[in-house]
């Protein structure tokens, strides 16, 4: 496979992957993060990594937007629903597997 196809592949998977978090919104962040080690606002993070590495002016807040389809406070508001401490609790128990760039990633 050539270069250009494999990056329109995997540009194809990505947005994909969005669509489906944007209609998941039943689907915690905090959820994601015990089960999988990153979260929304982790694409968010790689996402912007991604533009500035491009050279592509972008702050954490648009990324966001692109991620969630809307301004996260206003995601937040509508969808996010507060932690149980169970979930609290998986959430500190699974730290050293969450991504780096989620800023939880501890070696």
């Amino acid at each position: 496979m050539d270069e250009q196809t494999r990056l329109k592949l995997e540009a194809a998977a990505f947005r994909g992957l969005v669509a489906h978090l944007q209609r998941r919104t039943d689907v915690q962040n905090i959820d994601l993060m015990n089960l999988s080690g990153f979260c929304r606002n982790c694409l968010s993070k790689w996402y912007l990594s991604a533009a500035k590495e491009e050279g592509v002016e972008m702050d954490y807040e648009q990324a966001c937007e692109v991620i969630y389809g809307m301004p996260y406070k206003e995601w937040k508001s509508k969808y996010q629903t507060e932690a149980t401490q169970s979930q609290m609790d998986e959430f500190e128990r699974s730290k050293p597997l969450h991504a780096e760039i989620s800023g939880h990633y501890k070696k």
